[in-house]
Parts: C-alpha cells; sequence; structure tokens
C-alpha cells in the first residue's frame, strides 16, 4: 500500500502533483537548503516557496544537492503580490528562475489578488492580475513553467481570469485547516477542476491544545497536527505543513488514516479560528 507521500493528484493540464507538500513560509534562506534537505529525505517530493519568502535561493539549493532527479521533485513558487503588470512579473519570473537554479518551475501562482498592504480592501486588481496572468502564461509556453495558478482569490478574482485567460488555472492556494475552511471556495475549484492546496493546514500551531481536537486525535492514536493535515486530504485539498525539525516533518507526513464522516461533521463545524497569537498581523491571518 502507498503512503501519501507516493500518492498524487493530477492537475487539469495532465502535471501530476503529490499529495503532500513541505511548505517554507518563514524559513530564512540559509537555512531553507537544510530543511529542504531533510524533507526530502524524510520522503517529500514536494516543496513550496515564493518570491516574498525570500528564500528561492536556499530552496533550489536543497533541491540540487538532494541527489534525486529534478523530474523526481515538484517545485512551486510565486509572483509577489505587488506585481500587478507585464513587465515586473515577466522580470520577477526570470529572477526565480535564477534564484532557485533548477532549470523549470513546476507551478506558479500570483501570491494574492491585491498588494498586501491592500489585502481585502475592496480593490481586486482585475487588470493587473491579467497582465501578471500574461507573464506566466508566456513562461509556461517557453517552457521555464509547467502549470501555473493563484493563491488567496475570491470567486470574482477567478472569474476574471478564466474570462480572459488562455490558460486555465490549476490551483487555487488557499489557508486552509478545521476552523477556518472557505467551503463555498472549494465548491468553486471542484466545479472548474481547479485543485485547492491548503497552507498554514495546521492554523500555525493555535489550535494544538483545543480540547475537541485533542480528544479526537487521542482516539486515532495521532496528534493534533497530523488530524488538522488529514482533515485537509479528506476534504480533496493539497496541504503544505511545514516543520522545522526533522521529527516533525516525518510525523506530518505520518497521516495514512481515515476520518470517519462523524468526526469529519464536527470539524467541518468547528468555531471559527479568530486568534493566530503572534502571527496574527500577517494579513492572510488578520481577518480583513
Amino acid at each position: 500500500m502507498m503512503t501519501i507521500l507516493e500518492e498524487n493528484y493530477t492537475l487539469n493540464n495532465g502535471v501530476k502533483i503529490p499529495k503532500l507538500g513541505f511548505g517554507t513560509w518563514l524559513i530564512d534562506d540559509d537555512k531553507a537548503g537544510a530543511s529542504v534537505q531533510t524533507a526530502l529525505a524524510c520522503g517529500y517530493r514536494y516543496v513550496d516557496t515564493a518570491q516574498a519568502y525570500e528564500n528561492e535561493h536556499g530552496v533550489g539549493e536543497g533541491v540540487r544537492v538532494s541527489g534525486l532527479k529534478r523530474e523526481d521533485v515538484f517545485v512551486s513558487t510565486k509572483v509577489r503580490a505587488e506585481h500587478k503588470d507585464y513587465q515586473s512579473a515577466k522580470d520577477s519570473i526570470e529572477v526565480s528562475l535564477k534564484a532557485l537554479d533548477i532549470d523549470y518551475i513546476d507551478l506558479l501562482l500570483i501570491h494574492a489578488p491585491e498588494p498586501w498592504a491592500h489585502f481585502h480592501e475592496g480593490d481586486h486588481c482585475f487588470e493587473g492580475n491579467l497582465e501578471a496572468w500574461r507573464a506566466m502564461e508566456e513562461a509556461v509556453k517557453a517552457g521555464n513553467v509547467r502549470a501555473i495558478g493563484v493563491s488567496n482569490f475570491e470567486d470574482v478574482d477567478l472569474d476574471n481570469i478564466f474570462q480572459h485567460c488562455e490558460i486555465k488555472p490549476a490551483v487555487n492556494q488557499l489557508l486552509t485547516h478545521v476552523g477556518n475552511t472557505r467551503f463555498d471556495l472549494l465548491d468553486t475549484a471542484k466545479k472548474n477542476n481547479i485543485l485547492v492546496e491548503a497552507y498554514s493546514p495546521i492554523a500555525h500551531g493555535e489550535m494544538s491544545h483545543n480540547p475537541t481536537l485533542t480528544k479526537m486525535a487521542e482516539r486515532y492514536d495521532v496528534s493534533v497536527p497530523q488530524l488538522m493535515i488529514r482533515y485537509c486530504l479528506e476534504l480533496g485539498t493539497l496541504p503544505l505543513p511545514k516543520a522545522s525539525s526533522e521529527a516533525h516533518i516525518k510525523t506530518n507526513a505520518e497521516v495514512d488514516f481515515n476520518i470517519s464522516a462523524e468526526d469529519m461533521q464536527t470539524l467541518h463545524d468547528m468555531p471559527k479560528v479568530t486568534d493566530y497569537g503572534e502571527a496574527s498581523d500577517f494579513p492572510v491571518f488578520s481577518g480583513r
């Protein structure tokens, strides 16, 4: 029987993508290489980064020195949310390709529909996203990128792309975890054959002592993070957990169990998380 690290989804353009990825948000560039090497040694075959993380060089180094064939590692990165014109997006893709230094990018996303300083303030930057998308489509046609998608996009943002694109988005990467799941956006993605990637699947650690989750995890003989990662998999999404220690990197991938329908309903109905502790200042957690 295959483990989750050996299983794949198939994107709407036929590209296969591992069902579980390793997130690198908040990992410094000088530490990213070692973290990526550890994750790959533990069996992960998907690494997610972004221009805004400022660790693409380290991530690429980790992939290059891993001893794995390039085609055996899936790497995604994201165009900065601030790049809302064709030329800046095009230039930034070249910068990412150079920083990663791994020949090509497997998946490239627009990091957010608006610049982070104006996240969810109402200006959807429709024209700017179309310009960035055009640069990304060109990168696909040039053979530098295998698949393209978006992150943090609402339905109205997706509709804008749908109406004008040559290449349909393959992915929408969304904040998704127990206590904060946009089921409406998951439904939109399913209807349009778009894969949802779940970032921060363990809620930045803020639910580790939740009594409901603790008791449920004990019944499955797993940790709360493992339960939360499995929840995302049960939804048909692709979780991108991040961990710093080898032990946690390993256990985050030990999620080959199933959650009952009754327990999934309990998790579905959990109250919305409103406090992310020290991480609450980040736009994606701000609730704006």
